[in-house]
């Protein structure tokens, strides 16, 4: 997918359709001169809804089209026909998407699974006619209600990619590389800083005909969280990948401080992120020898998992293929674990 296609955030202005008119009518014909009220409601207003679809995978879609307008409600009629309701505007969007107020940036749901539907915007309600206000006491009411309005606002779509994994790195940390190897994915590769721009996504095919998503997040640099860079657009990703993967070159000067501030960056910008499984790879090992290997290690967190990796040789990636599964695989069994109940539990 090139660069340009690929869209994480769009705002765009849905105005939803009015409810139609209760209608005012009165029963007459060759029989009946004088009848009783007879006027329809209106019909309802259609509605701007998202439907999540697995087949899309960017808001491309959406940005050109800056203003989505449902149809308005048709009126009510003679004979208590009611109107037709307007019909309803559509949005595939991809999984993962957030939906936010784009004046007050409160979120109001997130998709997350294929053609489920949530509305955006609302429709308004139709008018009911003069036959609703029908009673023992007022049998020809001469009014009916309007319908409502539909509503004008300002929504922002953001996509936060959906992954197995997420790759966490500075730029130039070897990550567009590795997911060359381990995938199917064809992620530009350059020597110089911010060659992935956008998230890619790769199916990497493990043992027994398994498989697991893994998106190559852009790289992350100092103060990201503050915006620094393209920060926010980096970070936002990162929260929609079950386990996360810290990539750090060997050859960089204080591997543990990189890693800390990959951390920080993390926590500031959102803390439950700190909270995910975690594995650290060293990459690009074809560039020094054994002995200096065996130097870095003593200096290594002892908290998570680590693996030395070089995608260009391809060494240790079945190491690495093997840790990502069994940290994947141990999460679910904690989220699992959490959910069980027993009688025993319930009793004290």
């Amino acid at each position: 997918m090139a660069d340009q296609n690929f869209v994480d955030y769009v705002k765009i202005c849905c105005r939803s359709g009015a409810g139609g008119a209760g209608s005012v009518h009165f029963l007459r014909d060759r029989k009946t001169a004088k009848g009783g009220p007879d006027g329809g409601n209106g019909g309802r207003g259609g509605s701007i809804i998202l439907r999540g679809n697995r087949n899309v995978w960017t808001l491309l879609s959406l940005k050109y089209r800056k203003h989505v307008i449902a149809d308005k409600g048709g009126n009510g009629e003679a004979q208590d026909r009611s109107g037709k309701s307007g019909e309803d505007v559509i949005l595939d969007v991809p999984l993962g998407t957030v939906a936010k107020d784009a004046e007050t940036g409160e979120i109001h749901f997130e998709i997350t699974k294929h053609e489920e539907e949530v509305v955006l915007v609302e429709g308004g309600r139709g008018g009911m006619g003069n036959a609703f206000f029908k009673s023992p006491t007022h049998q020809t009411p001469r009014y009916a209600q309007p319908g409502e309005p539909g509503k004008e606002e300002w929504k922002i779509l953001e996509l936060k990619v959906l992954a197995d994994v997420g790759l966490v790195g500075f730029p130039n940390a070897g990550k567009s590389t590795l997911l060359s190897v381990v995938s199917a994915a064809k992620p530009e590769i350059a020597s110089y800083p911010f060659t992935t721009l956008v998230p890619n996504l790769g199916m990497v095919y493990y043992r027994d005909n398994r498989s697991f998503v893994m998106a190559d997040i852009p790289g992350i640099i100092e103060n990201a969280h503050e915006g620094k860079g393209l920060g926010h657009r980096f970070l936002r990703h990162i929260e929609r990948n079950a386990t996360l993967l810290f990539m750090i070159p060997c050859d960089t000067d204080d591997i543990m401080g990189q890693y800390k501030i990959l951390l920080h960056e993390l926590e500031m910008y959102n803390v439950e992120l700190i909270h995910k499984p975690r594995v650290l790879a060293i990459t690009k090992i074809d560039l020094i020898d054994q002995e200096l290997l065996e130097m870095i290690r003593p200096g290594l967190p002892d908290d998570l998992p680590v693996v030395f990796i070089s995608a260009v040789a391809q060494k240790g990636i079945d190491q690495l293929k093997d840790i990502l599964w069994e940290t994947m695989n141990a999460q679910q069994d904690i989220e699992e674990k959490e959910w069980e109940w027993s009688p025993d539990d319930a009793n004290g």
